[in-house]
């Protein structure tokens, strides 16, 4: 029993950052209808601005390194939606969005290498440590995640629900034409999407410091999840990429306890490749955000 909690909590927390993941990609799906293949370069990239940058280098606090590297990652994603997003939107063609993303992807990891150096180093007692629940002892990193992920999804809710801009994004991400002649600027709220789609990344790569430790392959894997949890519950709704988040999660923890941990990653592929085959719109097709 003690097991098979452990493996429920540490499958929801995973399901957490898959859900992340997800939702960033819906982001910027439903703002310009690009699909960001770059993402997992830009979880790397925040975790070394926050580590490398912001605590071995700057010296600063956990707290103020975190608000620090989230304003950088803001500030990067908006250099990104004017630089490559709003001019590969205009192109019509997937194929230029495609390669644009990737190009920019590998921009990234070796503008790190050449930066921060190839080698991986880790944050020693960062969000570490154990929480004990009777006889079930779970790593205090989970619940970390967790809880920054419930914060993190209510500030998104509120944004959009509560906020001029919020509802902005949530006019262009239904209809880019109407909401031109509404008198919404597109091309402003492309960028504030992907500002907030980057700072979300900034957030998943703090988180997973603990998991993987710093290195430049360290969201490989945990892009193409959150691809997939996307996939599953419904490309471009952001409930959907919640409840695909965390069904990835805990059915590939859960196997764990079952079958050889060496075939978990398989899991949440072959599970995309089931739902494509049954329900290609995924557990919940795409209303609104």
């Amino acid at each position: 029993m003690e097991s098979f909690l452990q493996l429920v909590v540490s499958g929801i927390s995973m399901g957490c950052i898959y859900c992340l993941v997800a939702i960033e990609f819906s982001l910027i799906w439903n703002a310009s209808g690009l699909i960001n293949f770059g993402h997992d370069s830009f979880i790397m990239f925040g975790a070394y601005i926050f580590a490398g940058s912001m605590i071995l280098r700057g010296n600063l606090s956990v707290p103020a390194a975190i608000i620090s590297s989230l304003i950088f990652m803001a500030a990067f994603g908006v250099l990104v939606a004017v630089t490559i997003f709003i001019p590969l939107s205009r192109l019509g063609s997937d194929i230029f969005a495609v390669m644009g993303t990737i190009m920019l992807a590998k921009i990234i990891s070796e503008g790190v290498r050449l930066f921060y150096g190839a080698s991986p180093f880790s944050l020693p007692g960062f969000l570490g440590g154990t929480v004990k629940f009777g006889n079930v002892v779970m790593g205090r990193v989970s619940f970390y995640i967790i809880f920054i992920t419930i914060v993190t999804l209510i500030c998104i809710h509120l944004l959009f629900s509560k906020t001029k801009i919020g509802r902005a994004m949530r006019c262009v991400a239904q209809d880019k034409d109407a909401a031109s002649l509404m008198g919404i600027n597109v091309q402003r709220n492309i960028m504030a999407t992907v500002a907030l789609s980057s700072a979300i990344c900034g957030i998943i790569g703090v988180l997973i410091i603990p998991l993987f430790s710093v290195d430049l392959n360290m969201a490989s894997m945990i892009g193409l999840k959150g691809f997939a949890s996307g996939i599953i519950g419904g490309f471009g709704s952001m409930p959907g990429a919640m409840v695909g988040g965390i069904l990835i999660g805990l059915i590939e923890n859960l196997y764990t306890g079952i079958g050889p941990a060496i075939y978990k990653d398989v899991v949440a592929f072959l599970l995309m490749i089931i739902f494509l085959m049954i329900k290609p719109k995924g557990i919940m097709a795409k209303k609104n955000l």
